[in-house]
C-alpha cells in the first residue's frame, strides 16, 4: 500500500466534501470552493468525517495516483479551512514592490516598470520589501509566486532580485584582479 495513499483525509468542522460520478470532488469551506476532476480509476469514499482513497490493484500507474489522489484532495481541504501562503523577499538597490489596487507594480532595474494582476483567487500584499501571495488553491499560489520571481531571479554575487523568504541563495565570489 501507499503509505500516503492509505492514510485517511480528515475533514474539519465547517468543510463539506461531496464526491459527484465520475470522480468530481467538490470542497466547500469558510474560504471558499474547490473543485476538480480526479482519476476515475480511483475509489473515493467520505466515511463520518474522513475521505479514503482506494486503488483498484497494485499496478505502477495505480500506485502513483493513489497519493496523488489523496494528497490532492488533502490540499483542498486544507485550502478552502485554512489557506495557503508564500512569501517573496525583493532584495537590492532600487528594487521596489508597491500595491495598485489589484495589480502588483515592481521596479526590478529594468527601463521599465513590471506590473502584474493578481489572478483570480489570488490576492497579493506587500509589506515593505516583502511580498506575500495568498489563495485557497495551493497550485495557483505556488505558480503566481513562482512567475514573480521569474520577473527578476536571486543572482548570485551580490543577491539581488526576488527570492522566496526561506530559500538560501548560494553566493560566489567575484573576479579577483591580476597581480
Amino acid at each position: 500500500m501507499s503509505r500516503i495513499g492509505r492514510q485517511p483525509v480528515v475533514i474539519p468542522a465547517g468543510v463539506t466534501v461531496t464526491v459527484a460520478d465520475g470522480n468530481k470532488i467538490t470542497v466547500k469551506g469558510p474560504k471558499g470552493t474547490l473543485e476538480r476532476v480526479l482519476a476515475p480509476e480511483m475509489d473515493i469514499k467520505v466515511e463520518n468525517d474522513t475521505v479514503v482513497v482506494t486503488r483498484p490493484n497494485d499496478l505502477k500507474k495505480m500506485k502513483s495516483l493513489h497519493g496523488l489522489t489523496r494528497t490532492l484532495i488533502n490540499n483542498m481541504v486544507t485550502g478552502v479551512s485554512q489557506g495557503f501562503t508564500k512569501e517573496l523577499e525583493v532584495n537590492g538597490v532600487g528594487y521596489r514592490a508597491a500595491k495598485q489596487g489589484n495589480k502588483l507594480v515592481l521596479n526590478l532595474g529594468y527601463s521599465h516598470v513590471v506590473e502584474m494582476i493578481d489572478p483570480e483567487g489570488i490576492e497579493t500584499a506587500v509589506d515593505g520589501n516583502k511580498i506575500t501571495v495568498k489563495g485557497i488553491n495551493k497550485e495557483k499560489v505556488g505558480q503566481f509566486a513562482a512567475e514573480i520571481r521569474d520577473k527578476r531571479r536571486p543572482e548570485p554575487y551580490k543577491g539581488k532580485g526576488i527570492k522566496y523568504v526561506d530559500e538560501v541563495i548560494r553566493r560566489k565570489v567575484g573576479k579577483t584582479g591580476k597581480k
